[in-house]
């Protein structure tokens, strides 16, 4: 693949590119059809096979397949390798949305679906639209920006509600306090503009909330929202209180 940059490279003679773009889409939409249902997760690329936050991914994954979810990730390495080897392993549709980048991405080798995308956004779109939960395990930039845009897309209904887990408040604490204390107090955001958003920090917590809201349209855990409106307490330290277990990330 060149290198460039493709956003900034294209110009109007280049409308040819429009149908590759209604491929990937088309593409997509046929060989998702039927996946239903399904949990999205988002989650590190650089996580090793030998590290702990690894195999909870695979347990997550395992579990809700076993639950007869269908997994559906980014399809390369890290966390997203993690989740198809738990969909595998269960014997359930482990579908990897891989991306074409200038710095070759392997498709893992644990999807039993695997669709390939040149473009982000048709693969955003397939990322959310077959979900029925999000998951969104650590990670960094382009975890973060998979996250905003789903709370973007529920914010302006744009998509119907579900819930969006984050799961580890160690690692999500910081981003849920600023919002608090920033976005929140500073009239940017109403509480209730994060909809679904839940934090969890144990498998159990991750499979349950699922379940509950896949039968019942009810979540098994406090909402963000809900734990926004007290600013009295740092987020983290209201879930180290309530899972004593759980240590602040600066220890």
């Amino acid at each position: 693949m060149p290198h460039g940059y493709e956003i900034n490279d294209l110009a109007k003679e280049e409308s040819w590119r429009m149908f590759r773009i209604i491929g990937e889409l088309v593409e997509g939409f046929d060989r998702l059809s039927g996946v239903e249902p399904a949990v999205t997760i988002y989650g590190s690329a650089r996580t090793k096979p030998d590290e702990a936050l690894y195999q909870v991914t695979v347990d997550i994954a395992r579990r809700l397949g076993e639950l007869g979810f269908s997994i559906i990730t980014g399809g390369g390495p890290g966390l997203m390798e993690a989740a198809n080897k738990g969909a595998a392993a269960a014997g359930v549709t482990s579908i990897g949305l891989n991306i074409e980048l200038t710095e070759e991405q392997k498709p893992n080798p644990y999807s039993t679906l695997s669709i390939s995308f040149n473009h982000f956004f048709a693969r955003k779109v397939m990322l959310a639209k077959y979900a029925t939960a999000f998951i969104a395990m650590p990670g960094g930039i382009g975890t973060l920006d998979e996250l905003t845009e789903i709370l973007c897309l529920i914010q302006t209904h744009k998509m119907r509600p579900f819930p969006v887990i984050l799961y580890d408040s160690n690692h999500w604490g910081g981003l849920l306090d600023w919002m608090r204390r920033i976005m929140l107090t500073q009239g940017y955001i109403e509480a209730d503009d994060l909809g679904l958003l839940v934090v969890c920090n144990t498998v159990e917590e991750v499979v349950t909330t699922v379940h509950e809201w896949y039968d019942r349209q009810q979540l098994a855990v406090t909402r963000a929202a809900d734990e926004m409106k007290r600013p009295e307490q740092s987020w983290e330290d209201r879930h180290i209180k309530a899972h004593p277990g759980h240590k602040k990330s600066s220890e």
